[in-house]
Formats: structure tokens, C-alpha cells, sequence
């Protein structure tokens, strides 16, 4: 039954970090000076209760990981740091100047690209350069995400110094063959030395990002892999569906073959048998593609309905106000989102400028403020309410989901919707039916990865 649900609902559909998702923005109607008064209201009304979410991306890479879609800049040239640290530290106080008062960080991230290919003193001069314009509360938290190939202790000890005490590893895959495809070699040794040394400096949360679905990835590749992670006992391990997307520029997927790469159910099969030695071994699933031990704190605002999820992932505290800085970066304000330009020359001639780096974004209506909730509560909470307030069609949406339905993937009643345990592996089906926009104008070209 498994296999024949997954023929019937394995199609192109978004991952939900956002609503609407980035291809259904209205460009033509945005402006960046509507970003900022949307933003400044939101801050002037939140900042001194529940503080904001930081996004730092930091592109650079020394090495080309085929499998990646992210926005990144190959080089192995570390010259680039300091004039990227002295933009971001640019574009941040333009914000804090704009807003006119110092933000409580109450979470802070690096992504990337790599942020360990920034030396450990670098790293510490931008964190330094942060918290020069902020506040920092006494309950921030604070993640970076490390390779474990260049990730050193002194980077680890900076990190801790300053305040960081969560960190994600890019582990993927333990298996030399797919370590090979995806041009990510890295022994099981170096994965150790840095979850170790991380867990001995005092970071009370540790997450390995796992990947099923790699090329040339096997039932044996996955189970070496979930093997060598149970060894280390990660708080959080984050296990992806491998997005084959070839048709984004600069993407090195294009070296695969559809035949290289594990379809449907053979890909679903490798996600279930990690998934059932992962609850064998203590974790609990939350939300998609994500396990946690029962006392890391994104468990436990699981189970207390509170997890929320942005374009930084899932998180356990909600802030309405998100800034990203560096290229790429999107920003989001509850009631808008504002993306950064994707090229760094642009990026800083921008800066020099001295004008926001933003190039695009969306000022989002009542009617989209609605569904996001409904996603929002769907993909966090695996349930969503709705009473006679509502200015939503529901009887088109619950048509929508006949077939759901039917399936035993969800049940309404009493105007609610709840995902079943069936459901889990096709809650991003669940929400394109609630994803107005998508239905009102299908995409006429690839946008999307598969859902399952």
C-alpha cells in the first residue's frame, strides 16, 4: 500500500519554509522601501518581547559538494573573508540604524556555503562586529554550521567564547562510493573529532544533517551510515530527501544520472529503515525530516505545540522578525519577505552604495498571512484549526484533499485537520492543497524537487 501511495503522490511541490513560496512572489508589487517600513513596524512592536532571528550567510566554499542547491562561491582563495566580513558588518548596521534601536538576538545563525571556511579570528571579529549593534538576552541561542573537514578546536572554542551552543555538521552520507559522487570525502574520524571536541567546550546541542536519496546511495550505505551516527548520539540529526534540482545554475547535479539515483519507493525505503532505527535508538520525529533526543529543547517544543519553522529550519522559539544578511539572505517580517542579491560583486557595489542589498521580495496579503498559519501549524504541529472568522474557501480545500483523505493521510472533522501517522512522509501534499496560489497558476516549468 506504502509503495502505491507513493507512486500516486510523489510529484513536484514545494518544502514550505515559506508562504508563498519564493516562485509565487509578487515581485512587480514590491518595493524596498515597503520592506522596510513592514519591517520597522513589526520590530517596533516585538523587539522588546520576543527579540529577533539573525541569518548570516557566508557562501564561500573550497570545494564544489555536487548534491547542493544552495547559494554558494567556490574558491580557495581566503583573501575573500575580510571583505565579506567588513559587507556584512556594513549591511548590519545599516539595519540597526534604519530600526533605530539596538536588536535583542535572540537567535543567530551561519549558514552557507561553509561558515568554518572562515578562520576561527574571523569569525570572531564578525561576532564581535554583531554584537557591537545588539542586545544579547540572557536566553539567546546561537548555531553555526560546521564541516567537519575544516572545522578546528580553535574554531569550536571561539564559538563557545561568544556564545554559540548549537551546531550542525554536514555529515550526508558515511558510504566512500557516495561520499565520491557528491565530491564530499570525509572520514568517520574527523565527524568524531569534531562532535566530540564541540560536546566537550559545552555546545548542548549537536546535529548531523544525513541525506537518503544520494547517488548511488544503498540500503547498505544508509545503514552504515545511521550506524556511525548512533555511535556518536547527536541530539538532533536533520535527515533530507536529496532535492535533484539540475536545472538551477551552478549546480553541479548535472554530472548524474536519473539511473544513479534512487527513485520513489527504493528512495522511501532507505528514509524508513533510518527512521525506524533512529526511534529504536531514543530519537522522536518531529516535523518532517527531523529527530531529536526526548530532552533536546526542539523536542521538547514539539510536544508543546511551540516549534516553529522559518527559512533557517525549525526552531523552538518563534520571533516574527527574521533579517538575513550576505547574498542570498531572505528576510522576513511576519507580513513580508525581502531576498538579498545572489551575486557578491553586486552584493557589494550595493553596500558601497550605501543601499540595502535587497532585490526582491513579497508584502504578503490577508489572505496569504492565512495560509501561512495553516502550513505553518500543518508542518510544525502535523494539525491546524479553523472557525467561521475564516476568509478561506474550506469546502474547496477539504475537496482538495478528498483523495487524502480517502487514503487514511488525513483526517477532518469538527473543522480540523489532522495529519495520520500515514500521512507523515506526504505532509508537503497535505499542504499544496491549502497552497492557493499554487493552485490558482501551476508552474509551466520545473520549479520544484519531488515531494517524497
Amino acid at each position: 500500500m506504502q509503495n502505491e501511495l507513493i507512486k500516486k503522490y510523489n510529484v513536484a511541490g514545494p518544502r514550505y519554509t515559506s508562504y508563498p513560496t519564493v516562485p509565487y512572489w509578487d515581485v512587480e508589487d514590491f518595493t524596498t522601501e515597503g520592506w522596510l517600513r513592514n519591517l520597522k513596524e513589526t520590530f517596533t512592536a516585538t523587539n522588546t518581547t520576543e527579540g529577533i532571528s539573525l541569518y548570516i550567510h557566508l557562501p564561500f566554499c573550497e570545494s564544489l559538494c555536487t548534491f547542493c542547491g544552495c547559494h554558494k562561491r567556490i574558491t580557495k582563495n581566503h583573501a575573500v573573508e575580510d571583505v565579506y566580513i567588513t559587507a556584512l558588518l556594513k549591511e548590519w548596521k545599516m539595519y540597526v540604524e534604519y530600526l533605530n534601536e539596538k536588536p535583542a538576538l535572540q537567535e543567530l545563525h551561519f549558514g552557507g556555503g561553509t561558515p568554518t571556511f572562515f578562520k576561527p579570528e574571523n569569525l570572531q571579529r564578525l561576532i564581535e562586529g554583531i554584537k557591537a549593534y545588539a542586545v544579547v538576552p540572557k536566553t539567546a541561542k546561537w548555531s553555526i554550521e560546521g564541516h567537519p573537514n575544516n572545522t578546528t578546536k580553535e574554531h569550536l572554542e571561539v564559538l563557545v567564547d561568544l556564545g554559540f551552543s548549537r551546531i550542525s555538521f554536514g555529515v550526508q552520507d558515511y558510504d566512500p562510493k557516495v561520499q565520491k559522487a557528491i565530491n564530499r570525502i570525509q572520514p568517520y574520524k574527523h565527524v568524531e573529532f569534531v562532535t566530540e571536541t564541540a560536546r566537550n567546550l559545552g555546545f548542548d546541542s549537536i546535529c548531523h544533517d544525513l541525506v537518503y536519496g544520494l547517488p548511488f546511495q544503498t540500503m547498505d550505505s544508509i545503514k552504515l551510515t545511521i550506524e556511525n551516527t548512533l555511535v556518536l548520539k547527536p541530539e538532533r540529526i536533520a535527515l533530507y530527501s536529496y532535492a535533484h534540482v539540475p536545472w538551477i545554475k551552478g549546480n553541479g547535479q548535472r554530472g548524474f544520472k536519473d539511473a544513479d539515483i534512487p527513485q520513489d519507493n527504493e528512495k522511501r525505503e532507505l528514509y524508513e529503515y533510518a527512521k525506524q532505527q533512529l526511534l529504536e535508538a531514543g530519537y522522536q520525529e518531529i516535523g518532517i525530516d527531523h529527530f531529536a533526543l526526548p530532552h533536546d529543547e526542539l523536542y521538547v517544543a514539539y510536544s508543546e505545540d511551540r516549534m516553529h519553522r522559518n527559512f533557517m529550519g525549525y526552531s523552538d522559539s518563534k520571533t516574527e522578525v527574521m533579517i538575513g544578511i550576505g547574498v542570498s539572505s531572505i528576510s522576513d517580517s511576519w507580513n513580508a519577505f525581502a531576498q538579498n542579491e545572489k551575486s557578491v560583486e553586486v552584493y557589494y557595489k550595493l553596500l558601497e552604495e550605501n543601499k540595502f542589498p535587497v532585490v526582491k521580495g513579497h508584502l504578503l496579503n490577508t489572505e496569504d498571512l492565512e495560509v501561512r498559519m495553516h502550513i505553518l501549524n500543518l508542518m510544525c504541529h502535523n494539525k491546524t484549526s479553523w472557525d467561521s472568522s475564516s476568509n478561506l474557501d474550506w469546502n474547496l480545500i477539504v475537496d482538495r484533499m478528498e483523495e487524502l483523505i480517502k487514503d487514511d493521510l488525513v483526517k477532518i472533522e469538527e473543522q480540523q485537520i489532522h495529519i495520520q501517522e500515514k500521512g507523515h512522509a506526504f505532509i508537503r501534499n497535505i499542504c499544496m492543497c491549502l497552497d492557493l496560489r499554487l493552485k490558482r497558476k501551476l508552474p509551466k516549468s520545473q520549479v520544484f524537487s519531488q515531494t517524497i
